[in-house]
């Protein structure tokens, strides 16, 4: 491999560079130019070559051509002093000739291309098949149009002789006949009809280069053809079809007078038969040019062409077309579209959209699971309360289901299609919860968005907004809460402009409102405001005849979140489960039935005592039974008794503690401290 030294590192000396290395055929020992920020420099950089400043330090007798693009005689003169006897100079002027020879080839190179792929982008758009075969009748071009007639793909079948592609072609005959075949049928192997033109490629000076075909998928066309043979039978099914369309069509000749419109047609426009048949196309219009018209004189479709038609004025949307027969006029086709129709249908569907975009309220009543007579109380009072604006306040342990009370409250009342907003308002930090509640002023507190922002309560305007874990609201925002269900507004932070609203409050909360009043920690006229419509939702050891039900509806639940096929429980697991006392409630069945299923092998599909965690009842203790010796007292007597008995054994387990003895006891504080008065209890 010769060894090269390249002198100039500029436009000539980079195009130099390029072509040396392209040829692979000679290695190039260094690229030397005075300027280090020459193109070439950093061109040989990028190649690993070594650059220099002085091709004094490079030349020896180990040099087979040194290339000098400088263009300066100067130096030319001296490297041709300096060289070995056997190391080639080439002159600047040669190396420049080579650059532009480099340049022009580059620019054909590209012109070829864009050609070449103009040709591909025409050959492939063309809706007809096109086959190209050399003179060996091998496949040359086979474009996407002839793909989907024959079903070969171009990439298979170009190279391969055109007879072992296409079984009956024609094309060789004319290849080796030279003669135009024109207008000719064929059926493909795939039982489509064709109708092709084939056509030999012969040069000015005769020489045969191959031959073409194009061609049209005719089947279609042809069937029809064939099934409607009588003319008077087309007449009367076409207008058959134009009558029972739902869109208004009108048909004009080649003249532009009326000869066909459908009842559809006078349903929009008002206009008769006998107001448009043998009239202009112009009878119709109240307002605006005929489109019907533009179509005859530039015989091309318009669509889109908004005007008024009618003795109404009715604003509509026409689409017109030309009909052509065997290339000849004969008339235009339209079709007309009321636009308050188009509107209505706009809006219904921009409601529809915005309904399930805000709908957030996700169960109903259906989705409570419960046939105990507490269940079916709650029940009873939530679907009354969803027919009236009332404020629900939720009560029940954790795990309860009072959220899924709430969705349905929302979606059993005449709100359910405005929005459902939920906020836990335990879970927002109290230095955020009164701007995410009412919404804050552009510049209300620093990170304010530009142009405030509306909070919950505006979001929920016109619907329902669900306050989960009321109990946990501050002093001064409880202040602000009874405002909203005092006066119906609310005013945003760093506002003084109050804002009405139309909101339905859901609350909810598993804290004792009552110990928190009897506390101070919660507004005892906020209290009355919320407890309008109280609901005690019972907790699960309080109806565990509800728990077969449940556990079906879980399981369909848990199936569905964790592709399995559960089908039920087994009589000693569903006893086993009834025999807890639930102190997590419904949230807690599911928990168990879903570790249960997670460890089941894929082939059970029925839930094993063995498959349920082990459940441990952090009841109580009980109390030593309670033994009341019958003597001759009446029976109230004896009822008292061991009620004062009971009151005074629950109240000494929980230290004293009245608040958590009635909620033992399922009796209000204030009827616990009635009783405790009534026996002369008093805490030790």
């Amino acid at each position: 491999m010769q060894k090269v030294l390249i002198v100039g590192a500029g436009k000539g000396g980079t195009s130099i560079l390029r072509l040396v290395k392209e040829t692979e055929l000679m290695d190039i020992v260094a690229v030397i130019d005075i300027n280090p920020n020459a193109p070439g420099i950093k061109y040989a950089k990028s190649l690993g070559i070594v650059v220099g400043e002085s091709w004094r330090d490079y030349i020896s007798d180990k040099i087979d051509i040194i290339i000098e693009a400088t263009g300066v005689e100067s130096v030319f003169k001296e490297i041709r002093e300096k060289r070995s006897k056997r190391t080639v100079l080439i002159p600047g002027s040669v190396a420049y000739f080579l650059s532009t020879l480099m340049e022009e080839k580059e620019s054909l190179i590209n012109e070829l291309i864009n050609q070449s792929y103009k040709h591909d982008l025409i050959f492939n758009s063309t809706h007809d098949g096109m086959i190209v075969i050399d003179i060996n009748e091998d496949i040359i071009l086979f474009n996407r149009s002839a793909e989907k007639m024959t079903g070969h793909k171009s990439k298979d079948v170009l190279g391969k002789n055109v007879s072992l592609v296409i079984g009956n072609t024609q094309l060789p005959r004319v290849l080796h006949s030279r003669e135009v075949e024109k207008n000719q049928e064929l059926i493909l192997e795939n039982g489509k009809k064709i109708i092709t033109t084939r056509i030999p490629i012969v040069t000015e000076t005769g020489t045969l280069l191959g031959a073409f075909a194009v061609f049209k998928d005719i089947t279609e066309a042809v069937n029809l053809a064939e099934e409607l043979t009588n003319v008077r039978e087309i007449q009367i099914m076409l207008e058959a079809i134009i009558n029972s369309s739902e869109e208004a069509i009108s048909v004009v000749d080649e003249k532009g007078n009326g000869i066909l419109i459908n009842p559809a047609y006078t349903r929009i426009t008002g206009l008769t038969k006998e107001d448009i048949v043998g009239k202009p196309a112009t009878a119709d219009i109240s307002e605006g040019e005929s489109v019907h018209m533009q179509v005859l004189q530039t015989r091309r479709p318009i669509r889109g062409a908004r005007m008024k038609v009618g003795p109404n004025h009715r604003d509509v949307i026409v689409n017109v077309a030309p009909v052509i027969v065997d290339g000849k006029l004969t008339g235009s086709v339209g079709v007309i579209h009321d636009l308050s129709e188009i509107q209505s249908l706009t809006q219904e569907l921009k409601r529809a959209r915005q309904i399930i975009r805000t709908l957030e309220a996700k169960y109903s009543f259906d989705d409570i699971i419960g046939t105990s007579e507490e269940m079916k109380f709650a029940i009873e009072q939530a679907k009354l309360g969803a027919k009236t604006p009332a404020t629900v306040l939720l009560r029940g342990e954790s795990g309860t289901g009072k959220e899924l009370f709430a969705h349905a409250i929302h979606n059993g009342s005449d709100r359910k299609f405005n929005k459902f907003i939920r906020v836990n308002c335990g879970a927002i930090s109290e230095s955020l919860l009164e701007s995410e509640l009412f919404g804050y002023e552009e510049g209300a507190f620093s990170g304010a968005k530009r142009g405030g922002k509306r909070g919950y309560f505006e979001e929920a305007n016109n619907g329902s907004i669900f306050l989960d874990e009321i109990g946990e609201l501050s002093s001064a925002m409880q202040v602000k809460l009874l405002r909203v269900l005092q006066e119906n507004e609310i005013i945003r932070v760093g506002s003084t402009k109050p804002i009405s609203i139309n909101v339905r409050i859901i609350a909810a909360t598993n804290f004792n409102l009552e110990k928190g009043i009897a506390n101070g920690t919660f507004r005892e006229d906020l209290y009355y405001r919320l407890n309008r419509l109280p609901i005690q939702i019972p907790p699960l050891r309080q109806r565990k005849q509800d728990i077969p039900l449940l556990c079906e509806y879980l399981l369909h639940k848990i199936n569905r979140d964790y592709g399995r096929m559960i089908e039920s429980l087994t009589p000693s697991a569903v006893e086993y489960l009834m025999s807890y006392n639930w102190p997590g409630n419904v949230r807690e069945l599911e928990n168990i039935l879903g570790r249960a299923v997670i460890y089941m092998k894929y082939s059970e599909t029925r839930i094993e005592l063995s498959h349920i965690p082990k459940l441990e009842n952090d009841g109580q203790t009980k109390s030593e039974s309670i033994v009341t010796t019958i003597t001759d007292q009446s029976l109230a007597d004896l009822v008292e008794g061991y009620e004062a008995r009971v009151l005074g054994e629950v109240l000494r387990q929980n230290k004293g503690n009245k608040t958590a003895t009635a909620k033992q006891l399922n009796i209000s504080l204030r009827s616990l401290y009635y009783k405790l008065e009534k026996y002369n209890i008093v805490q030790e």
